[in-house]
């Protein structure tokens, strides 16, 4: 076969040099034919395909190894065998061929199909403010020295191209809520259409097409803000692809190398400047002059308003056990001691828990995102001193219980009395109905006066609360005599003269 520097030297020998056919075979040693090609026809370079490759061992063998390949195809990425382990099982049937053969069909397959399967694309273009695309990201990064894997919220508005990133501990509804909120404070407004994949925390069900039952408090808060959901086809991530291409985008341009931090909280303060940062200095993949940035700015004002947070959280029926606390996401916390032995419904939010009871708040504790974790509130145990009052010195709600200067000075000073435990269960049981900044008070003052018995602190307070006597009676100017009695003491000696 001719290489294309061999075609060129025939070619300038004979066109430029003059040169005869034989004088060009002796030079180049070649033969005639070969060079008759080059100068008779207009080709730089020649090539060969065989038009038709004899199999004369593998053909009867053809429609089972296109079986073994298509199926080898359709296993997952950890299940499929290598082309080796192919020509072993096709050997295993007959074939008596050998693995070259094979191997040249087998590629020849591969192109085949590719050209079968081949995805193409239409590119895509989205008004200023009409949609976003939301997804999800698992990332590694180092909170208070210990490393931890996060789920990250992405948002990419489709116009502009504006990202908005956020870091949570999980990925469940609660967080969805979280970080559309937060979103959408960060970007000043919303969008009149949002594009999801079908992640569970939205869609119950999938049906035909385009048509979704979405989660009720989902639709709940595409209402508040005034979007319209849309989910892509199941398995077509390419339907929401800039926030797709987002995911990489932001793991190796922030997530790499690994994030050090102290918090969460201060990673997604980072994560916001960053994205902000990251906007001002990349210039608009579709207008050239333009930053990002600058392309979302001018977006901003075809957002759907803000319209402050929705109240999301992920409300569960709950039992209150006989030690006033709950069981939720691996971890308990307490509730009011009046709650115990009726259910309780908790408003799980992204940072915090809420606990209520027949529409009554019964607790409110900082979510916990470890396992076997207990988060007490004592205030919640005191009604329950008030029967056991030895239980405070042991309670394991009270122990490092933090309390105000002049109330801890007291308990300290109530400890060497032998009824010590039950004066200051009275002291706290006063905070639920005086209030704790009043007790504090009190307390402060008992002690300027050198005393910290319970019955001088509660008197304190009863004299606090006293009003002092009630204010007089003034008669209106309405209901004034004009013309006031006169008492006249001799009409009684008349009537006793009578008599």
């Amino acid at each position: 076969m001719l290489v294309v520097e061999t075609v060129a030297k025939i070619r300038r020998a004979y066109f430029v040099q003059g040169k005869g056919i034989k004088e060009i075979c002796r030079e180049l040693r070649l033969s005639r034919k070969v060079v008759r090609k080059a100068p008779r026809s207009d080709e730089t370079a020649f090539s060969y395909q065989r038009s038709v490759q004899p199999q004369p061992k593998l053909g009867p063998w053809t429609d089972e190894l296109d079986r073994l390949l298509a199926a080898n195809v359709g296993r997952s990425a950890r299940e499929r065998v290598t082309l080796t382990r192919i020509f072993e099982d096709l050997r295993g049937l007959g074939y008596e061929g050998g693995y070259d053969a094979v191997r040249r069909y087998a590629a020849s397959w591969r192109r085949r199909e590719s050209a079968v399967t081949a995805a193409a694309f239409v590119p895509l273009s989205f008004d200023p403010g009409e949609a976003y695309q939301f997804d999800w990201s698992h990332e590694i990064v180092l909170i208070a020295g210990a490393t931890v894997t996060i789920k990250v919220a992405h948002m990419r508005l489709c116009h502009s191209r504006m990202p908005f990133v956020r870091a949570y501990p999980r990925e469940t509804q609660e967080m969805v809520f979280d970080a559309h909120d937060k979103a959408f404070a960060f970007f000043g407004g919303a969008c009149t259409r949002g594009i999801y994949d079908n992640m569970k925390t939205a869609v119950d069900a999938i049906f035909v097409g385009r048509e979704r039952a979405y989660n009720r408090r989902f639709q709940q808060m595409c209402g508040h803000y005034l979007v319209e959901p849309v989910a892509c086809t199941p398995a077509s991530g390419w339907e929401k692809g800039q926030v797709e291409n987002q995911v990489g985008t932001v793991r190796q341009n922030f997530f790499a190398p690994r994030v050090r931090v102290k918090s969460l909280q201060e990673l997604n303060d980072w994560l916001a400047d960053r994205c902000t940062e990251w906007a001002k200095a990349r210039p608009h993949p579709e207008i050239a002059d333009k930053t990002i940035w600058e392309v979302f700015q001018e977006e901003q004002a075809n957002l759907v308003p803000y319209r402050g947070p929705f109240d999301g959280f992920h409300a569960i029926p709950a039992a209150v056990s006989k030690t006033c606390l709950v069981r939720f996401d691996n971890n308990k916390y307490s509730v009011d001691a009046s709650a115990v032995g009726r259910p309780v419904e908790i408003r799980a939010y992204a940072q915090r828990i809420e606990l209520r009871q027949e529409g009554r708040i019964v607790g409110e504790h900082a979510r916990a995102f470890g396992r076997g974790g207990t988060v007490y509130d004592p205030w919640h145990y005191v009604p329950v001193l008030a029967r056991k009052p030895g239980a405070l010195r042991n309670g394991v709600p009270f122990k490092d219980w933090e309390l105000p200067a002049s109330i801890q000075s007291i308990r300290r000073k109530l400890k060497a009395a032998p009824d010590g435990d039950r004066q200051m269960v009275r002291i706290l049981s006063a905070a639920l109905t005086d209030g704790l900044p009043a007790v504090e008070a009190a307390c402060a003052e008992a002690l300027e006066q050198g005393v910290h018995s319970a019955d001088v602190m509660l008197n304190i307070l009863a004299r606090s609360r006293d009003t002092g006597p009630p204010p007089t009676i003034a008669t209106p100017e309405a209901l004034r005599l004009r013309r006031p009695p006169v008492a006249d003491c001799a009409r009684y000696d008349s009537l006793r003269r009578a008599r």
